[in-house]
């Protein structure tokens, strides 16, 4: 499969040791990203550093393990799709309208997210990580 993640779960998997930490770490799946979320997750460092009790190398180690397999994507690559985005789930969250484009850019199976009421729209799929796991022990 392949599919667009969500920062909510990147985020996931940084703050605690978990099946979601597991797929992105020895992902099962090809893994795309929008650059921004790359800053969107530097943005709130220190507090998951914080929250989750780490120090700052053991952050950045466990950073660059989930993030490995995630094949970050520059913005002029989606920016075309920006506009159809924002006309689609802007209303709903601004921050979520770069994830939806990368996914009417890019060839996918959908997006993984925990907040699928972001993707409120019906040109791309929204995946849980409960719905993918069924997925996959159903193949």
């Amino acid at each position: 499969m392949i599919l667009i993640v969500d920062s909510n779960v990147v985020f996931a998997a940084l703050l605690r040791d978990s099946t979601v930490r597991e797929l992105l770490i020895d992902s099962p799946f090809t893994l795309f990203a929008p650059e921004m979320m790359l800053n969107e997750i530097r943005k709130y460092e220190s507090e998951i550093i914080k929250r989750a009790g780490y120090t700052k190398d053991e952050f950045e180690i466990l950073f660059a393990l989930i993030t490995g397999n995630i094949e970050i994507v520059e913005k002029e690559k989606y920016a075309h799709k920006l506009k159809e985005a924002d006309e689609l789930i802007g209303h709903i969250d601004k921050g979520d309208v770069p994830f939806l484009a990368l996914a009417l850019t890019t060839p996918n199976d959908g997006i993984w997210t925990e907040n699928v009421k972001h993707f409120k729209q019906d040109k791309v799929k929204v995946w849980t990580t409960k719905e993918l796991l069924n997925a996959r022990k159903n193949q």
